[in-house]
């Protein structure tokens, strides 16, 4: 799939809401089940968050159901998502699991960001020769080197690439290691506010997400449990390991990880449809956070009638 395929895509959708006055999305909206903050909530069976009060939630059904809505095609491996309650701010976080084996983390010590890097350089090099110049990807550089925190088995790393007209792209990804494979953290914010959501995540919502007894990545029993054959370099570069990133390159690999199309490639194509996406975008955001909030105090107000009743 080409950018501007994609591109077409998502503002064909949204433009969909606009002209319809939202209406089919309001529609929509009203169906989803929202869990209001304050108190913990299940990640599918593998992990719970202790959910703040100025935060939603949708469990896995929900999630996938949000994403449908987005035009999106859900992974199969949806466990929830976070939404903020305020109106003003324009971000969620989509978790997902993935049951690869246990992955060892031997190469905490020793993970080699500038072969890392050379490598996603080198694929996407090979790839442009391929692509007309409005089409091509160029990889710049780290955001954030990846390195991997032995305490909570997280492993995390941001990339800095561009397109042919120098705009700047940024894919921000966390990886939680479990006993049996690991849980994705995806982060959708705007380039505006990506470092305050990114701060916000690693601050306000990781440290609140708990592995449950038997799934954590020390429940490990090696007499037992399956080790996956990717190791922390094979995580990051996307599961399929140096020999793929090298032909693919690294547009394929973010199109596989933020599944082609949705609201999610507007955060790696930021500025460079800043003008157009910025409109809609808040347009989107804002309709759906009205409704979300709308749905949210409906199901309170219900409540509160049913516990007056005899």
């Amino acid at each position: 799939m080409k950018w501007s395929q994609t591109i077409f895509g998502v503002l064909l959708a949204l433009s969909l809401v606009l002209f319809s006055g939202g209406s089919a999305w309001a529609s929509s909206n009203e169906q989803l089940t929202w869990i209001e903050g304050g108190k913990k909530v299940d990640l599918g069976n593998v992990a719970e968050v202790d959910l703040a009060p100025s935060l939603l939630f949708l469990d896995a059904a929900n999630t996938a159901k949000a994403s449908r809505m987005n035009h999106d095609k859900p992974s199969g491996n949806e466990i929830g998502s976070i939404f903020p309650k305020d109106e003003n701010q324009n971000w969620e976080v989509v978790f997902e699991y993935y049951e690869l084996g246990h992955i060892k983390d031997d190469e905490k010590e020793d993970i080699d960001a500038d072969a890392i890097l050379e490598s996603y350089k080198e694929g996407t090099e090979e790839s442009n020769k391929e692509k007309a110049e409005s089409d091509r990807l160029y990889v710049t550089g780290w955001d954030v080197e990846p390195f991997y925190n032995e305490g909570t088995h997280n492993l995390t790393w941001s990339m800095l690439a561009e397109d042919g007209n120098k705009e700047k792209l940024i894919n921000y990804n966390v990886r939680l290691l479990t006993r049996q494979g690991y849980i994705s953290a995806i982060l959708v914010s705007d380039p505006a506010h990506l470092d305050a959501d990114k701060k916000f995540l690693s601050e306000k919502i990781l440290p609140k997400l708990t592995v449950k007894s038997g799934e954590r990545y020390e429940d490990f029993n090696a007499s037992t449990d399956k080790i996956s054959e990717y190791g922390l370099t094979g995580l990051i570069l996307g599961g399929a390991g140096l020999a793929v990133a090298k032909k693919a390159g690294l547009l394929a690999l973010l199109f596989a990880f933020f599944k082609g199309a949705g609201v999610k490639v507007i955060v790696l194509i930021g500025a460079a449809c800043a003008g157009v996406f910025g409109v809609i975008g808040k347009f989107f955001a804002k309709l759906f956070r009205r409704k979300k909030s709308e749905a949210v105090q409906d199901e309170t107000n219900d409540r509160e009638h049913s516990e007056t009743l005899p």
